[in-house]
């Protein structure tokens, strides 16, 4: 495509050249032919005669020398006048790729001969900002979560030391207070470290390139795991997990990715659950596709956050709460995992539900 682009603009320069030369050879022929041919019979001719009869017969017996040397003058200063304007258009659009990154530009703005340039300079300079501005609110979102975060891992130590230290200093504590303390110290324990992996995983997924190694993977069994695995957490809200799956299905792909992936949206659906409601997961395989959804019964997405909720750090844009907070990264890591695996991912709100759809191409199923 960029070839044929560049073929068609060489193209353009060349015909505008011949085009140039032509019609000036026309021009100057004529004038010409009026001129020395006409010397002959008009009163120009006579008066070029009267005036010096040496010069007459010198024009009239060199007339075609004379041509020939004109037209090459011509072509010459055609030529130099098409490759000064090729080169002067050339450093017109070298300069104004410092006008790129100048932010008070609004629009860059070049003549009506590099007027394609201008319009490919201008969406470079667009995206360029984009990016940019992009960037500037990542890194922003990313240091306000380290700073939420660093609060969030005081919090539960404190706990943690406090109790710890009540268990060491108060001999005389019953049995009961004693086992009431350690578990509210391993709770806090279990917190911290949730979050000491969130931070792992800021670290791992701003530095680091995601990679996948496909296996042989049964999703139908791989679900079921993570369900156990959850279990608790259903138990503490009074939830139902329900799980509609062929027996076997057979997948080649990346099976602790996937995992994670699954992972993160089953644990996104029981915190954001109403209590004593079900939480769906479908699997189904066509020829073409596989289709999970996750559905779960709670508040609905607006409607313009809906493809947001899978960007980085986006939990920062919403209410905060140190039980379930996370760092923002689990829906955007598993739509990373997906896209990888090259599904896609996306989320819809029906009625009172919110769903999560994944698709993954056939032509990774055994």
């Amino acid at each position: 495509m960029k070839n044929k682009i560049l073929f068609k603009e060489k193209c353009k320069i060349c015909f505008q050249i011949v085009l140039r030369i032509i019609i000036v050879y026309i021009i100057s022929i004529i004038v010409f032919e009026l001129f020395i041919d006409g010397i002959f019979e008009n009163t120009l001719a006579n008066s070029v005669y009267d005036l010096n009869s040496k010069v007459y017969y010198w024009f009239v017996n060199n007339k075609w020398s004379i041509i020939i040397v004109y037209l090459c003058i011509v072509l010459a200063i055609i030529i130099f006048k098409s490759i000064s304007n090729l080169f002067d258009n050339i450093y017109e659009v070298y300069n104004s790729l410092d006008d790129i990154m100048d932010k008070e530009k609004n629009r860059i703005e070049l003549s009506d001969d590099t007027i394609k340039f201008s319009e490919k300079i201008n969406n470079i300079k667009y995206k360029y900002l984009l990016n940019e501005k992009n960037a500037k609110e990542a890194e922003q979102k990313k240091n306000d979560l380290i700073v939420y975060m660093a609060h969030d891992l005081k919090t539960p130590l404190t706990s943690i030391i406090g109790y710890l230290t009540l268990l060491k200093d108060e001999k005389l504590l019953s049995k009961e207070l004693q086992e009431k303390y350690i578990n509210i110290a391993l709770n806090k324990a279990f917190r911290l470290e949730e979050l000491t992996n969130q931070f792992f995983d800021i670290t791992r997924y701003n530095l680091h390139e995601m990679l996948v190694t496909k296996e042989k993977i049964d999703l139908s069994f791989l679900m079921e795991q993570l369900l156990d695995e959850c279990y608790p957490m259903l138990q503490e809200k009074n939830l139902k997990c329900i799980i509609n799956k062929p027996s076997q299905l057979y997948f080649m792909g990346d099976g602790d990715k996937l995992a994670r992936a699954f992972d993160n949206l089953l644990k996104n659906a029981i915190n954001y659950s109403f209590e004593n409601t079900n939480i769906e997961i479908d699997i189904k395989k066509d020829e073409e596709k596989i289709n999970i959804l996750f559905k779960n019964k709670g508040n609905k997405i607006p409607e313009f956050k809906l493809d947001k909720i899978f960007d980085k750090f986006y939990r920062l844009d919403e209410a905060r709460s140190t039980s379930t907070g996370g760092a923002g990264l689990g829906l955007a890591i598993t739509k990373e995992i997906i896209e990888l695996h090259n599904g896609k991912i996306y989320a819809k709100n029906d009625d009172e539900f919110i769903k999560f759809y994944i698709e993954l191409k056939n032509d990774g199923c055994l």
